[in-house]
């Protein structure tokens, strides 16, 4: 089993530099930098909403989760491009999934650039179900749910 845990402080630089660049190639797609590259997380660290999996030494992942009202919000996941391909994103979906479910949460929900087709299909592929599509500072935007079933 992974080992997925809240990031500390102390992780900021190495969340920051995986945010760098496991969304710099979708700069050119979408014309500017997607939101997870602008993102404050030291603020988002410090409110405990920021979860790493490391290999060995190395960040190779880390996700997002903003409780809301109806829903968790799967607000960002992020695998280092050096680590795809290792099922490291869908543990962290997975993760994510648990994690709401023991807080209570009956759906997770998401939303990703339009551009990003291969994360829709992703998404979709473990359950995900696009609710609508809104065009939301200056991104078009994608929205998907799903259920979550407590087992």
């Amino acid at each position: 089993m992974l080992d997925i845990r809240p990031a500390s402080p102390e992780d900021l630089a190495a969340v920051e530099a995986l945010a760098a660049v496991a969304y710099a190639g979708y700069i050119p797609l979408i014309g500017q930098k997607p939101g997870p590259m602008i993102d404050d997380y030291s603020a988002l660290i410090e409110k405990r909403c920021v979860h790493v999996l490391f290999s060995g030494s190395k960040l190779a992942g880390m996700l997002v989760l903003l409780p809301e009202d109806e829903a968790m919000l799967l607000d960002n996941v992020a695998v280092h491009p050096d680590m795809q391909g290792r099922g490291y994103g869908r543990a962290l979906i997975a993760f994510a999934e648990r994690i709401s479910i023991e807080r209570g949460f009956k759906a997770i929900r998401l939303y990703t650039n339009e551009a990003m087709i291969e994360n829709i299909r992703l998404y979709e592929r473990l359950g995900f179900a696009e609710t609508h599509r809104a065009q939301e500072k200056g991104f078009r935007r994608v929205y998907m749910t799903k259920p979550l079933v407590s087992s």
